[in-house]
C-alpha cells in the first residue's frame, strides 16, 4: 500500500546582508514570472530541509548559507497557484556584503532594501514579516549577552 498525496515541501530563505538588505531573486518562470521572490524551491527526495534550502540558495544566487534559523512553516493550501505546497522557511544572516549570481530559475538576484515596496511572490512578503521579527529578537539576545 502506498502513501496518499501530500503537499508538495519546499523551502525558502530570507538572507540578509550587514546592511540589512534582503536578498531577492526575480522569478524567470511562472508563476510570478517577473516578480521578486526569496531564494528557494522544491526540496529533494532524500534532501533534508537545511540541504535543500543552502542548494537552492546557491543554484539560485551563487551564495553560500551556513547558519540557517528556521522561520516557521507555511502551508496555507492556495500559497502556490501550482497546487498545496508547504514551505519551511529559513532566516540566515550573512557577515559580510557578497554579490549574487543569478541562476537556475532566477533571471537576477540583487540585495533589496525597501522590500516592502516590491512586488513579492508567493506569500513572501508575510515570510519576510516573520523573518524580521525573529531577526530582531535575535539581536537583542546577542546585546543581553554582550
Amino acid at each position: 500500500m502506498g502513501l496518499a498525496p501530500t503537499p508538495a515541501l519546499t523551502v525558502d530563505c530570507v538572507i540578509y546582508d550587514p546592511q540589512g538588505r534582503v536578498l531577492l531573486i526575480r522569478r524567470k518562470n511562472q508563476p510570478f514570472k517577473g516578480a521578486y521572490a526569496l531564494p528557494g524551491g522544491f526540496v529533494d527526495i532524500g534532501e533534508t530541509v537545511e540541504a535543500g534550502c543552502r542548494r537552492e540558495v546557491r543554484e539560485e544566487t551563487g551564495l553560500d548559507v551556513d547558519d540557517l534559523r528556521l522561520v516557521g512553516v507555511y502551508s496555507d493550501p492556495a500559497r502556490d497557484p501550482r497546487g498545496h505546497t508547504a514551505s519551511a522557511a529559513f532566516l540566515a544572516l550573512l557577515p559580510e556584503v557578497k554579490t549574487p549570481t543569478a541562476g537556475d530559475d532566477a533571471a537576477a538576484a540583487d540585495w533589496v532594501e525597501n522590500w516592502r515596496a516590491a512586488p513579492l511572490a508567493f506569500d513572501h512578503a508575510k515570510i519576510i514579516e516573520d523573518a524580521e521579527k525573529l531577526r530582531g529578537a535575535l539581536g537583542r539576545v546577542a546585546v543581553g549577552q554582550g
